[in-house]
């Protein structure tokens, strides 16, 4: 801010500040810093402070609010977004128009970042420079969490920044010589794949702003030049980082609900036989030891349950490229960190598509000595009732719709089987899970002991025959 003089100017500003003087609105200031706020967010108490003021205001052991001194029964923190948007108005017609190119505006609110965005993304889109340390630079602000929120959707709104990304993606996945494995290109598509995945799923960043994203990749018909660019990441990427995050953004794209990213995009990427083929090799092991990586895990199988939920065209290309023992392999480790409920779940939504084609119910078979127990082992325990009901599918699917000799006797001999499908039956799910259930129960030895197996509750189930 520009300071008054003290001396004999009688609290005037000095000449050669005339007409530079910002106004500030009392209520754009916090009660705490006095600094007008950066990201505006209320306590319960109805009171509006700057989120970094606040925040430390809690970390310092104190349960009061500062401007009432009243207790807080909660300390949640909730976004004024309004407040917010009028400050970013009020900020950006602040200076006079004699001084528009001053700083004195945004100097009221700290530096923003629209000059070194706009620079920024200059760099990127000019032909014959090198975009791989701006769009670093990108990456880096937008993965900071000492960044502000609203700095970080200034800076996805600002000067088509989603639009000059994507256009890497697009230029480099062309084919001829820039669609070569050699290193500048990939790391430059790399690069642009880190800003565009932290745009398109992180919480921080406003739904308008992450449509960008999707519509800027559909834009010009470039989806196969995307899906060959995101497969080269993955293919040739610096290391495992890299490939999750073009899973993360493949992911988002197959997800996206606001149809932004058009079905000509969706089904490029799921019909995309190299993209398919580096998914599945991400959920496999990362190392020679063959351990598995959660992050990779997740990633990998959250993509593929969204491509074969979104076509039955892609679903024998993944079954012969292998996604069925990718999945069992998930369901059927015990390493800590992998799995867990949600990479379970999606690992079983996976195979519940795949046996819905004969290819797929054949791969299951030829390794159901591993398969069939994993599934009956993750039933009840992982992604709810739809969970359950998946995994009842493709018990099903393989033991009584296809009758594999290898699959009855391998769910025959399950531990715990009998007991999860009654209790699938009394918990609620579907008329269809219900029918299936019923049907793989007669498969089953029925005797209080195998009854019981597996189940940790005390309590005594009546059999239904």
């Amino acid at each position: 801010m520009v300071r008054k003089e003290m001396g004999g100017g009688g609290g005037r500003l000095a000449a050669e500040y005339q007409g530079l003087e910002v106004k500030v609105p009392t209520f754009f200031r916090c009660p705490i810093s006095l600094d007008v706020m950066r990201s505006p967010v209320s306590l319960c108490t109805g009171v509006t402070y700057d989120r970094a003021s606040i925040q430390r205001w809690i970390d310092s052991g104190n349960t009061t609010c500062p401007a009432t001194m009243l207790p807080l029964p909660s300390t949640d923190l909730v976004p004024n977004l309004t407040l917010r948007r009028l400050i970013a108005l009020w900020a950006s017609t602040a200076a006079p128009p004699s001084s528009s190119s001053s700083p004195v505006a945004a100097s009221a609110v700290g530096p923003t970042p629209a000059a070194a965005a706009a620079e920024l993304l200059r760099r990127v889109g000019a032909p014959g420079v090198d975009p791989c340390p701006a769009l670093r630079k990108l990456a880096a602000f937008l993965s900071d969490d000492d960044v502000d929120e609203f700095d970080k959707n200034a800076l996805a709104r600002a000067g088509g920044a989603a639009e000059t990304v994507a256009s890497v993606l697009r230029r480099r996945g062309k084919g001829g010589d820039d669609g070569d494995d050699d290193a500048g290109g990939v790391e430059a598509v790399e690069a642009a794949v880190r800003v565009l995945a932290v745009l398109a799923t992180s919480d921080c960043i406003e739904e308008e702003n992450r449509r960008r994203v999707a519509a800027a990749l559909a834009a010009g018909g470039a989806a196969p030049s995307v899906a060959a660019s995101l497969a080269r990441v993955m293919r040739s990427g610096s290391g495992l980082e890299a490939r999750v995050d073009a899973a993360r953004l493949v992911e988002s794209l197959l997800r996206d609900g606001a149809g932004a990213a058009t079905p000509g995009v969706r089904a490029a990427l799921a019909e995309s036989e190299e993209l398919v083929a580096e998914l599945i090799r991400l959920v496999g092991p990362a190392d020679e030891k063959g351990s598995l990586d959660a992050r990779a895990v997740d990633a990998g199988l959250s993509c593929l349950a969204a491509i074969v939920a979104g076509t039955r065209r892609a679903r024998a290309e993944m079954v012969r490229l292998g996604a069925v023992p990718a999945a069992v392999r998930v369901l059927a480790t015990d390493q800590r960190g992998v799995g867990g409920s949600h990479s379970h779940a999606q690992a079983l939504r996976v195979l519940e598509a795949a046996v819905g084609s004969a290819e797929g119910r054949a791969a299951v078979c030829e390794v159901a000595e591993a398969a069939i127990p994993a599934v009956v082992s993750r039933m009840m325990r992982c992604g709810g009732m739809g969970g359950a009901e998946a995994a009842v599918s493709v018990l099903w699917a393989v033991c009584h719709r296809y009758r594999d000799r290898r699959a009855v006797e391998a769910a025959a001999a399950s531990k715990g089987g009998l007991t999860k499908l009654l209790l699938l039956m009394q918990s609620g799910c579907s008329p269809a899970a219900r029918q299936m259930a019923s049907e793989l129960l007669k498969m089953f030895k029925v005797n209080a002991k195998s009854c019981l197996a597996g189940y940790d509750s005390k309590t005594t189930h009546i059999m239904p025959f």
